[in-house]
């Protein structure tokens, strides 16, 4: 059974390393102790008239310290929120949530678009592996520098802007590249074609789904994807995304 914890963290500090893309420290207390690669917080508000709290990605932990990152985009009131506070500011947070990604000893692409980017950094700091880094965006760039601490970057944007003009995929047949496993985390449209590129070249694929959630915790039943196989839970053939998820073997889960 996966441990979490309710807990009041603290702000170390807060930045905006791109136009509406912040990275968060907080202090945190024994759920440092438990945390893996693939794993989220909730984060609530402190403002009443928002009940449900906002699922994040853990972006980084610093164990010795007991204090976690996360890196997020204003995308609405509770993240707009969030982005407005400070150093020493209080903050409620339940996790770690959800599963993480398995860490194996293979030829590896990580492959990051968008806010699917910040996991990324946290899996290629503890997977001990050949890695390779494929990064999309649509535009600006975040987190290229600290992820070249930890293998081969590469980027894409939709812009053409830096990088490949393109896709991650476009990334792959530029350059060539070969693996023997595939870790991704992103949007709807990439992880579809990246299980595609996965089926197609008999590649293992681990993909982490961006879903709205309610709960995080698995009792409302508000992030379901379609599965391959009948859920226990449900008795249905669904999974829920903050539960049995958010990282899946991507031929397991239907992409629609």
């Amino acid at each position: 059974m996966i441990e979490k914890f309710r807990e009041t963290s603290f702000i170390i500090r807060q930045e905006e390393i791109a136009k509406d893309v912040y990275s968060l420290w907080l202090k945190t207390g024994q759920m440092t102790d438990y945390t893996v690669p693939g794993q989220f917080i909730n984060i609530y508000s402190r403002d009443g008239s928002r009940l449900l709290p906002r699922p994040v990605s853990i972006c980084e932990v610093d164990h010795r310290e007991r204090a976690l990152r996360v890196v997020y985009r204003v995308v609405g009131k509770g993240t707009k929120e969030f982005s407005g506070y400070h150093t020493g500011r209080k903050l409620e947070i339940l996790g770690p949530l959800g599963n993480g990604f398995p860490l194996k000893e293979k030829k590896a692409f990580l492959i990051g678009g968008g806010v699917g980017i910040p996991p990324m950094l946290y899996l290629a700091k503890e997977l001990q592996c050949e890695k390779q880094i494929l990064l999309g965006y649509r535009d600006e760039t975040f987190l290229t520098e600290e992820l070249k601490k930890y293998g081969q970057v590469y980027v894409a944007t939709e812009d053409g802007s830096s990088g490949v003009h393109g896709n991650v995929l476009d990334i792959i047949r530029t350059k060539q590249l070969e693996a023997e496993i595939i870790y991704a985390c992103g949007p709807l449209p990439m992880l579809k074609a990246v299980k595609e590129y996965a089926k197609e070249q008999g590649i293992e694929a681990w993909i982490s789904m961006e879903e709205r959630m309610a709960c995080g915790i698995g009792a409302c039943l508000g992030c379901i994807c379609k599965s391959k196989d009948t859920d226990e839970h449900t008795n249905v053939k669904n999974k829920r995304v903050c539960k049995e998820g958010p990282v899946f073997l991507a031929e397991e889960v239907e992409l629609s």
